[in-house]
């Protein structure tokens, strides 16, 4: 990266100007492997396959199991299942976009961040970062206080603790009208995931994994007894209001599944990360897909879909049934599955501040790393800080609306940067540094889907006549056609793991993503 020596005399215009020109070549990731193991600023590699896997679930099966499965029944019906279906087939091309990505650039983290600064610039993968940074510093607070709400209700169900419990240590009490939200049992657990994290990779995963797997056995538990109670005739009809309902039901649980992104950003860490990153991506991501749909069959069957709670589904379901341990189960895998989920997200946050602090975007204290404990302490620490504050202070849960758009933002970058990374004119443009013919009309088509998508969902979600709908999926198509056609695709060197249908396969991404966009507010 260069360009950084005149950035005290420029004016601030030249900048923004310059920064929006620079973009990172990285080496091949055999030399890349061989910089950093020979430098002493390096994470350690100590993550196998199976780890890569239980990271992946760890991040995206949460407390929504045992919720969101019954809110979007109330809605679908038993067709909740074709819902998460569709969802999770979105996400499986997103994760063929972050497969190959993590593949071809598997020994330095960043992510998200770093496949934009090294398709696109330096402005564009900054941008990126603050995006993500909203939605993780605002969901790991929100998450803090989910398991601050759940562990005091796991500890009302002893007699003795039954309604002694004050409200600053679960939900939160209301200060100053409101304004302020007092919590302390959330920056508390905050401060000892923090403290997890901050020993190490090696300590950090034995944890999670043991969480993960608790939480994937209560959920196989909940499927396995509740098959026994399953009435077919409660799954008919299947899609009682439609499959426009079956559909908005996909938008919905779509932010289910996020998460294989934590794999991508252990990619410094992980013991062969060519072969295990994509396996890692797509291997725990269909575990999600099987173990969601399983249980959405469970759910449907079990009890008509009128008559679903909305608060508890799935723990009101089996008490109905005379089955309450399964509803304390339930109430112990909430609180594994919020944990993990707690406890990965600030391990993705600390190492894309150790990225943007190694490029020099961030104060040097973020890319420092520790000499014995082999961690970015300094990183590790001010994420804690950071959702400790938002978690002790404001009731976030308000803010979780907006939690999607760094999530969607990020994932149709991902796939922008896969088609530009396999552009044959890749290398003109690093030896010009600046934008062929070419390039630009690629940029331009990506923006035209992007553009078409967000229309698409803005018609879908105020219900205009379908032509508007149909013509915003024509654009996207002709733009994509002309991706295609017009453009030469290299196979992508140095991966161990190349994405299949480029640059179809992206374009799907990028235009269902900013769909889905266009859908975050209606969301909440």
């Amino acid at each position: 990266m260069g360009g950084h020596e005149g950035f005290s005399s420029a004016t601030w215009f030249s900048h923004l100007c310059a920064s929006a020109r620079r973009f990172k070549s990285l080496a091949p990731p055999s030399s890349q492997t061989a910089v950093r193991s020979t430098s002493g600023d390096s994470l350690v590699r100590r993550l196998g396959l199976f780890d890569l896997l239980l990271l992946g679930v760890g991040a995206s099966i949460g407390a929504g199991v045992f919720v969101v499965t019954g809110t979007v029944a109330r809605d679908a019906g038993p067709g909740v299942t074709i819902s998460f279906l569709l969802a999770g087939a979105s996400c499986v091309l997103n994760a063929l976009c972050y497969a190959e990505l993590a593949s071809r650039f598997p020994a330095v983290v960043g992510g998200a961040y770093m496949y934009s600064y090294s398709a696109f610039n330096e402005m564009t993968a900054f941008l990126v970062f603050v995006q993500l940074m909203l939605d993780y510093h605002i969901g790991a607070a929100s998450i803090s206080r989910s398991l601050a709400s759940y562990a005091v209700a796991l500890l009302e169900l002893f007699p003795a603790l039954k309604g002694s419990i004050p409200l600053w240590m679960g939900s939160g009490k209301d200060l100053l009208g409101g304004i302020l939200s007092l919590n302390i049992l959330a920056p508390i657990l905050l401060a000892l995931l923090t403290l997890v994290l901050c020993q190490g990779v090696r300590e950090s995963s034995a944890v999670n994994s043991v969480m993960t797997a608790t939480k994937v056995m209560i959920v196989l538990v909940v499927i396995c007894a509740g098959a026994f109670d399953i009435d077919v005739a409660n799954w008919s009809p299947f899609a009682p209001n439609g499959f426009k309902a079956v559909l908005t039901g996909a938008t919905v649980v779509f932010f289910s599944y996020v998460g294989f992104d934590a794999v991508a950003n252990s990619a410094e860490e992980s013991k062969n990360p060519q072969r295990d990153l994509p396996i890692g991506i797509m291997g725990s991501l269909l575990v999600c897909i099987s173990l969601y749909i399983g249980v959405c069959l469970v759910l449907t069957g079990m009890v008509p879909f009128s008559l679903l709670s909305e608060d508890a589904p799935l723990a009101e379901a089996f008490s109905s049934k005379g089955m309450k341990f399964v509803s304390i189960l339930i109430s112990i895998g909430a609180v594994a599955g919020l944990t993990t989920t707690l406890l990965v997200g600030l391990y993705v946050q600390s190492r894309l501040y150790l990225g943007l602090g190694r490029d020099g975007l961030l104060p040097s204290i973020f890319s420092r790393i520790h000499p014995t404990l082999h961690t970015p302490l300094h990183s590790q620490i001010w994420c804690g800080i950071v959702a400790g504050v938002l978690a002790g202070l404001f009731n976030v849960h308000s803010l979780s609306h907006i939690l999607s758009v760094g999530t969607l933002t990020g994932y149709s970058v991902v796939a922008a940067c896969l088609v530009a990374l396999r552009l044959n004119d890749k290398k003109e443009r690093e030896s010009s540094n600046g934008w062929t013919s070419n390039w630009q009309e690629g940029v331009i088509c990506l923006v035209i889907i992007a553009c078409s998508g967000f229309g698409a969902g803005v018609f879908y979600r105020f219900s205009a006549s379908i032509m508007f709908l149909l013509l915003s999926v024509g654009v996207a198509v002709i733009a994509s056609g002309v991706l295609h056609y017009r453009q030469a695709y290299a196979q992508s060197l140095g991966s161990g793991f190349c994405c299949p249908g480029v640059p179809i396969v992206p374009c799907v991404c990028i235009f269902f993503n900013i769909f889905l966009f266009a859908q975050v507010h209606a969301k909440s």
